[in-house]
């Protein structure tokens, strides 16, 4: 199941400590746990996670898998689970980031990440928006939230990918199996070298046109995309298809 990385733990509160109560059973219960590159989450500062999304359960992994390197993980989230009872108050408790799609507060979702940023938090990332309809659990094309963090935010940025969740929880199939036949992995990489398109784009400067904008946002989502897609494909052990072939996510 891999090892606790041996390093500070970040401190959460009290909202933080009920979710962890939560789910670390959860994801004892419901399948076996293997979590690895745990390392690869940095210690201290600021970082953004960018994770694929197959299965509802990932974000209890990712929660748990964060918590596991001793850090506080700070997620975007669709705005109307903070109408739910008990879950909104402690999504607000642990300081979790609410997403207000199709509106114009969507921009006001990606300050509030530059804000945790600044105070050193770990945000994660799921730039499809939505679990994939890929039919054979591949990322779908990611909208341009994601890069635009990544572009304007000097802070690393690590591929994590998730697999196994969907044999237990399919959405779209509406199947529920927990089964210890099953194993649900999480892995992070190494971070994504992102330095030289951002010197491109402080060079570029904040009143860069648009076509420049969209190069940038493009090649920068690229490349979370493919780190993504080859660690998944790593963790699945087959070959990735090419990523023409993803329908569009419909995130921030």
């Amino acid at each position: 199941m891999g090892e606790p990385v041996a390093r500070a733990r970040e401190k959460g509160g009290p909202w933080v400590a009920l979710a962890a109560a939560v789910f670390y059973p959860m994801t004892l219960l419901l399948a076996k746990r293997r979590m690895e590159g745990l390392e690869n989450v940095p210690e201290r500062g600021p970082a953004m996670l960018v994770c694929n999304h197959v299965s509802y359960l990932d974000p209890v992994y990712t929660a748990v898998f964060v918590h596991r390197a001793k850090r506080v993980p700070r997620f975007l989230a669709k705005a109307s689970l903070w109408d739910v009872p008990v879950l909104g108050r402690t999504l607000s408790g642990s300081r979790q980031i609410p997403v207000s799609r199709g509106s114009v507060e969507a921009g006001a979702s990606l300050d509030a990440a530059r804000t945790s940023f600044a105070d050193d938090g770990v945000v994660v990332i799921y730039p499809e928006g939505t679990i994939t309809r890929d039919p054979e659990g591949w990322p779908m094309n990611a909208r341009s939230g994601a890069a635009r963090l990544a572009l304007d935010s000097d802070v690393p940025v690590v591929p994590v990918v998730h697999w196994g969740t969907l044999s237990v929880y399919d959405h779209y199939k509406r199947r529920f199996r927990p089964s210890w036949r099953t194993t649900i992995t999480v892995r992070a990489g190494d971070p994504v070298p992102l330095d030289d398109v951002r010197a491109r784009a402080r060079e570029a400067g904040p009143d860069r046109d648009r076509s420049t904008e969209v190069a940038l946002l493009r090649e920068t989502t690229d490349r979370m995309m493919s780190a993504v897609r080859d660690l998944l494909a790593d963790v699945r052990g087959e070959a990735a298809p090419e990523p023409t072939r993803r329908p569009r996510g419909s995130g921030t």
